[in-house]
């Protein structure tokens, strides 16, 4: 952990556009029709969204980004471990990357959307060990039936 780094990115590394593309997939593949809300390469490059990607070296460890919402709440989005690197707290450094950025930001609060059903079991912990707990849909989400939403206070 000692020589990875986090940079904003562009998103034109070919390493960070494949993992996008998983992202998407697996997004597709674990959840119902009309119940996917991941970004893809247009939504990501809105300009209320910054992308940050952790590398170690030349390999691309993970990657997440942070939406505003407005002044004083933003939105974690496109939160993803590259495979080859699980479970080797990728997904921990990220967040609290994001959290960090979200305070630098002035932002009071912190939320996010995920699936409900099993594949989504590590993102669930994964948030609630970070001191999210759950919410009702915030922003423009309305979907009850297979989304979780979380939302962590940073004051």
């Amino acid at each position: 952990m000692n020589d990875w780094r986090i940079v904003r990115d562009d998103l034109s590394h070919p390493a960070v556009l494949a993992l996008l593309e998983l992202h998407l997939h697996s997004a597709h593949e674990n959840s119902p029709p009309g119940s996917v809300f991941a970004l893809d390469l247009e939504g990501l490059r809105d300009p209320a969204v910054t992308l940050w990607t952790a590398w170690e070296g030349e390999h691309l460890l993970g990657m997440g980004a942070l939406k505003q919402l407005d002044a004083t709440h933003g939105e974690i989005k496109s939160m993803r471990t590259a495979p080859e690197q699980l479970r080797r707290g990728v997904a921990g450094v990220m967040l609290a990357h994001l959290i960090g950025e979200g305070r630098g930001r002035g932002y009071h609060r912190l939320s996010l959307e995920t699936g409900s059903n099993a594949p989504f079991a590590a993102a669930w912990a994964l948030y609630e060990r970070a001191g999210f707990v759950e919410c009702d849909p915030f922003a423009a989400y309305s979907d009850r039936i297979f989304a979780r939403y979380y939302t962590r206070a940073l004051e």
